[in-house]
């Protein structure tokens, strides 16, 4: 009989290059995490503005209602260009590395929100600032849409299998973290001059800071690899076996145009209700209820604070669970919530205000959570990139951008807020359709034999 001895020095060499893999993903969550926020931060600063001081900087001989709207229809540029922002980092981000294109998408979100803090008013430059404001956003968009299908691949592509629900959530937090950043700096610039100053100059302090996203870049391109799985991809790539898709775009929207426009589902509820409580409820209230912008940025920020633990928590129950069932879950509670949420906020009540708010939050997060390896699960490797962020981004022009201008063009049309109660809990219907239709890619079979999980595939 024989018998296999263990090398010592093998296992301990193992042992010391899992931990150091472990305190390298350790990192790239840390700097996920930080440079998703700052960058939701630029990108939801703007909503802040748009809502509270464009509408006097801007746009200042139109009437408080157009005002109001040409404000939110510069907000929507940003997520018009979002996509197209999808586009062009998924089909680098493909071909040469997840890292180059978020690095760069890092670098344009800083530098035109960093812009925007020192454009002129309309007093000042007349129609020209409204045109350079549009500009900028939609340099906004074009980066916002590009980074975030990069941060969630590095962290879910670098995560073991059986962990990647809750690794992708460290991209997702990021999100309310950049709510709760926008309101901190509003909530301190107006704390600390009067209104007349902030609405003159110390609205542009907040977007100035974003100056502190540019070290985050430099810590990212220096000390973070790609991921282990495109690095694999590439190797694969140079030994023949495999191809670097050299035009990965068309190949995911040839092979997977269903899956994207389903993914795009995905998003509907969490997207409409979330921009609906940053943005559109905060002129509603502050116009139509005559409550304090401050309380309502406060509110806004505790909301936020409250949701970063449950979409930690629902992408950590993905992995245990399986990635529908939080995602269906969650479309169906905003399904119910929808008209209640509206009816707490109409009492202009701001404990009941409070808590419209945050239910709903916790109820979107729910869906939120697992989105980022649910998403990166239905494509190929390949084509990941592309199909990934083009879904995401599909619905932030078809969602996102116009929740708040529909929300304020159905309340001045109607004087009541129940339409836009119905088009919430439609667009939780169509989240609740979209993961139903969508086949589970984390299946008790992955999670016992991670090497199975499947690419899209629909019942």
């Amino acid at each position: 009989m024989t018998t296999s001895a263990v090398d010592p020095g093998r296992t301990a060499a193992g042992a010391v290059e899992s931990k150091k893999g472990a305190r390298a993903h350790r990192k790239l969550q840390f700097a996920g995490l930080v440079g998703s926020s700052i960058e939701w931060y630029d990108f939801f600063l703007y909503g802040t503005a748009a809502a509270l001081v464009f509408p006097h900087v801007f746009f200042p001989d139109s009437s408080p209602l157009m005002a109001t709207l040409l404000s939110f229809s510069t907000f929507w540029a940003g997520f018009v260009a979002r996509p197209l922002g999808g586009l062009i980092a998924g089909h680098y981000g493909d071909k040469f590395g997840r890292k180059p294109a978020v690095v760069t998408c890092l670098l344009l979100m800083g530098l035109a929100t960093f812009l925007i803090g020192c454009l002129p008013g309309a007093n000042t430059i007349g129609v020209a600032a409204p045109i350079l404001l549009v500009v900028l956003r939609f340099v906004q968009g074009l980066a916002c849409g590009g980074q975030w299908g990069g941060i969630v691949l590095l962290l879910t592509e670098s995560a073991s299998p059986k962990k990647r629900g809750f690794s992708g959530t460290f991209g997702q937090m990021g999100v309310s973290f950049g709510v709760v950043l926008g309101n901190i700096a509003f909530l301190s610039a107006t704390a600390a001059i009067s209104n007349d100053a902030f609405l003159s100059w110390g609205w542009r302090i907040p977007f100035l800071a974003s100056a502190v996203l540019f070290p985050v870049v430099l810590y990212i391109q220096t000390k973070v690899e790609d991921s282990p799985e495109f690095k694999e991809l590439e190797e694969k790539a140079s030994a023949g076996k495999e191809v670097v898709a050299q035009a990965p775009l068309k190949q995911a929207l040839k092979a997977h145009w269903r899956t994207i426009l389903l993914g795009c589902g995905l998003l509907a509820a969490t997207n409409s209700l979330f921009y609906i409580s940053i943005a559109g409820v905060l002129t509603y209230a502050t116009a139509e209820l005559d409550m304090n912008r401050n309380d309502l940025l406060t509110i806004s920020m505790l909301s936020c604070i409250i949701s970063v633990p449950v979409v930690a928590l629902s992408g950590w129950a993905s992995d245990r669970i399986g990635r529908r069932p939080l995602i269906i879950a969650g479309g169906i509670a905003i399904v119910l919530w929808a008209f209640p949420y509206f009816m707490l906020v109409n009492t202009a009540n701001l404990a009941l205000f409070f808590i419209a708010v945050t239910v709903g939050s916790i109820f979107q997060s729910m869906t939120y959570g697992p989105i980022a390896a649910y998403m990166g699960e239905l494509f190929a490797p390949n084509v990941r990139y592309s199909g990934a962020s083009l879904a995401y981004q599909l619905a932030a022009i078809t969602v996102s951008g116009g929740t708040p201008f529909i929300m304020t063009a159905l309340i001045a049309r109607t004087g009541t807020t129940t339409l836009v109660a119905v088009f919430v809990a439609l667009m939780g219907l169509v989240t609740v359709l979209s993961a139903w239709r969508l086949r589970e890619t984390n299946t008790a079979e992955v999670r016992r034999d991670p090497t199975a999980i499947p690419g899209a595939q629909f019942y």
